[in-house]
């Protein structure tokens, strides 16, 4: 390592590594904040010659990043890990040498935090997301990383000035969808904050100044109410002769633009809120305030929260109350200990422990933050692909939340929108994955209901049961919607797998040869030449039709000459038989909706299956150039199930005839999916049904019934 007198740093960055040390000696020791200088020094050799866009050093970046992290009293590593975290990246030092030097965890943490390798992706946005996915998992192993990585953020917000206008969008927008949520879900409001606010700033300068504008100017008028309101709570405290810090509080400019945006009040409206924070000693004090403020300025209906009782899912405590302030105008309070404080506006960062060998006293914010780590290691187990994450993660930084309880008496706090799906899903997977039914306040409810604060939500699972795919349109949270999306990834490849293997099974009997006649070593040879690990694969290959069975067979069994032709032919005589059991990589035509006993063909669809056509389906000429798609199908003899069919039914216009046909279509024993009316005078009209049958008998048996009604002028099965 070079001396202090061979690295080439200016005047202005000593100040910078000095200023920082003068910092960390007020929390750390000497040994380790000379630890922090080395870092600093190896890092400006690393970096030496290189200048971020402003044209100053790039030093000074990794130093503001770290006195960031400082002023949140951050613990050794993480500062210097903050000095290093571009070395590897941007200098091309090896891990191993950041290892060597200031050891195994430092070297982890540098790696977790340092801008990931450019993988050559589809997209710009599966690039993003597969970088956003290595940080998550880098921040499950260690919490530190993401306390960098939004230093780093933080950092780079402020001086976005001398980027692009369209990289200054796309970084404000990434930091606005992703960054500040984070720093949200973590507990850590004034990096939130400023995050927002500069994020704003950058992607819509021009409603950041109007706003800003607006905001100045209204200023200069509340201030003689705001000192009226804020002498009377003081007089209020003081009578009882407490110990308090009282704060007033103005709306940051990001939270006014989404209350505009989002059609909550006009500006005025919205900006004539005033707010204090009344901090105080212990929680028994903050009731006492509580009661103190609500005796001098009667409390809105509805607008007390207690989150020191329930507190929020980052750890988040205090309790908030709205008044009726003099002129009729409203007031926020909000009442909270000095720990409570520390940890709004620091998060997980508050009271950091990791210097401690004592971890077992970490701070409600932390415990919460390793839960929700723990659920992304899930989420990311179950996604299948990094956007689906990302999409995963999005939802999941939602902020606005439900409380609600367990049988037991326990409280789980989930996303505003959740259902009882999604209470059954936090409660543990193989409740969410079993569950039929739910009580909510001891009623029997739908699945979907959305649920409310306050509610006991009691969950019925039954042995067998399993995912409904239409869950996917109701629910809220992420961890459900990515362990049914795991459930029925599992289940279609499963059925993709049957359904490949019977289809290969049959091409080969049309080269008069079959699955277990191919020699072992043959198959393992072609399952390793198209990149496959087993034979399943192969067939789910086939089965979601990404590859074509005959072409499969013809590399099983090579023919020539007529032999080929022979096979050719006698190929025809072997259809694949539609049991109407397969699944999900079966499906049944929506423009003509094939039913047994209908002639039918199949055609092969890449990444969904087979989808069967009726022979008289109009859309079939547009495949008639494909025929390597098409496959010969037919229904399975004593074939079971129920079938979709369309019939329109021209009616003359009576009272109740809708009822009428309802009714007898369900004495025939079928069930009505859907309807739609089409009135085309007023003397007749048109209703479309749409049924569900066993076959083409029982169709007939619906249309007759029907036919007999004395209102129905004209019947017939509909094909689009």
């Amino acid at each position: 390592m070079a001396s202090p007198l061979t690295v080439p740093v200016t005047e202005e960055s000593r100040f910078l590594i000095s200023d920082l040390c003068d910092l960390l000696e007020t929390y750390l020791d000497k040994q380790q904040v000379r630890e922090v200088y080395r870092a600093y020094l190896f890092g400006a050799e690393a970096h030496e010659g290189q200048h971020r866009k402003s044209g100053e050093p790039y030093i000074y970046h990794p130093v503001e990043v770290a006195r960031i992290l400082a002023d949140m009293h951050m613990d050794a590593q993480s500062i210097i890990a903050a000095i290093l975290h571009d070395v590897i990246e941007d200098t091309g030092t090896p891990k191993e040498t950041v290892r060597a030097e200031f050891g195994e965890e430092v070297a982890e943490l540098v790696d977790g935090v340092s801008k990931l390798t450019q993988i050559k992706f589809e997209s710009q946005a599966e690039a993003q997301a597969e970088n956003f996915r290595k940080m998550m998992l880098a921040m499950v192993r260690d919490i530190r990383v993401i306390l960098v990585k939004l230093a780093d953020r933080l950092h780079n917000m402020r001086t976005l000035g001398v980027m692009r206008a369209d990289k200054r969008r796309r970084i404000a927008r990434e930091t606005l969808d992703i960054y500040a949520p984070i720093a949200n879900r973590l507990g850590m409001n004034q990096i939130r904050l400023e995050l927002e606010d500069l994020g704003f700033a950058a992607l819509y300068p021009m409603r950041y100044r109007v706003l800003s504008d607006a905001v100045r100017k209204a200023r200069g008028n509340r201030k003689e109410i705001l000192n009226k309101i804020e002498s009377a709570i003081r007089q209020r405290l003081d009578q009882e002769q407490l110990a308090y810090r009282l704060l007033s509080r103005e709306k940051h400019l990001y939270s006014l633009y989404k209350k505009i945006r989002d059609r909550v009040g006009s500006f005025t409206e919205v900006f004539d809120v005033y707010a204090f924070r009344v901090i105080v000693g212990s929680v028994d004090t903050c009731y006492r305030v509580l009661g103190m403020m609500h005796n001098l300025y009667k409390p809105v209906p509805g607008r007390f929260k207690d989150y020191i009782a329930i507190p929020k899912a980052n750890g988040y405590q205090s309790l908030h109350t709205v008044l009726f302030g003099p002129y009729g105008v409203p007031i926020e309070v909000q009442i909270r200990t000095e720990d409570m404080e520390r940890v709004a506006e620091s998060g997980i960062a508050a009271h950091w422990l990791y210097k401690s060998a004592d971890k077992g006293g970490r701070n409600n914010a932390q415990t919460r933050a390793r839960e929700w780590l723990r659920e992304l290691l899930e989420m990311q187990r179950n996604a299948g692909n990094s956007l689906e994450f990302l999409e995963n993660v999005k939802i999941d930084l939602f902020p606005d939340e439900v409380y609600v309880f367990t049988p037991a008496g326990d409280i789980l706090n989930l996303p505003r929108g959740a259902t009882a799906v999604d209470f059954a899903y936090a409660v543990h997977t193989d409740v969410g994955n079993t569950c039929i039914a739910a009580k909510i306040d001891r009623r029997l409810s739908p699945l979907r209901t959305p649920l409310l604060n306050g509610q006991t939500v009691e969950v019925i699972t039954a042995t067998g049961a399993h995912p409904n795919p239409a869950w996917l349109n109701f629910v809220a949270t992420a961890k459900a919607r990515s362990n049914i999306r795991h459930y029925l990834k599992n289940l279609q490849n499963d059925e993709a797998t049957e359904l490949g293997q019977r289809m290969l099974d049959k091409a080969l009997h049309n080269l008069n040869s079959a699955l277990q006649e191919i020699p072992d070593q043959v198959f393992d040879q072609l399952t390793r030449e198209c990149g496959f690990k087993s034979r399943e694969a192969l067939y789910a290959d086939i089965g979601l039709g990404n590859r074509m069975a005959m072409l499969v067979a013809r590399r099983l069994v090579p023919l020539e000459g007529d032999e080929a032709a022979r096979a050719q032919e006698t190929g025809h005589s072997q259809p694949l038989a539609i049991r109407g059991t397969e699944g999900m990589v079966v499906h049944f035509a929506r423009c003509c909706r094939p039913i047994p006993g209908d002639a039918i063909v199949g055609f092969i669809s890449a990444g969904r299956g087979l989808v069967i056509h009726s022979e008289s389906c109009k859309n079939l000429a547009e495949y008639r150039s494909r025929p390597e798609k098409w496959i010969d199908v037919e229904w399975q003899k004593g074939i079971e199930g129920e079938f979709s069919a369309e019939i329109r039914v021209d009616v003359t216009n009576q009272k109740g005839v809708l009822a009428t046909i309802a009714a007898e279509i369900s004495e025939t024993g079928s069930n009505i999916e859907n309807v739609s009316i089409e009135e085309r005078d007023g003397l007749d009209t048109g209703l479309n049904f749409t049924i569900t049958v066993h076959d083409r008998a029982h169709l007939a048996r619906v249309v007759r019934c029907i036919r007999k009604l004395p209102a129905v002028m004209r019947i017939s099965r509909s094909r689009h």
